[in-house]
């Protein structure tokens, strides 16, 4: 991931926690990278199982979907729907 200054200032605890998951967190100037944070130590994904469920779902929860992309179970039920139908 990479943020400009600005943005990691504001969000400086949450890119620490990123980094510290063992998630490369590049900070730049105008987009040229400048600095980057890396775990002090060994990070929890190299403890844990990486392709777990668990692991899975932690880095879901780090990484929402933005706003636009999100839908209801019943609107993802009625997509399926019409494009089961365009195929008749």
């Amino acid at each position: 991931m990479q943020v400009n200054i600005l943005e990691a200032k504001n969000r400086l605890s949450q890119l620490i926690k990123s980094a510290q998951l063992g998630e490369e967190v590049v900070i730049a100037n105008r987009g040229v990278p400048v600095a980057r944070l890396v775990p002090a130590g060994e990070t929890p994904a190299a403890i844990s199982d990486t392709g777990s469920a668990r692991a899975i779902l932690h880095w879901l929860e780090r990484h929402a979907l933005p706003d636009y992309a999100r839908r209801s179970s019943a609107e993802i039920d009625a997509a399926i729907e019409q494009e089961r139908r365009s195929w008749d």
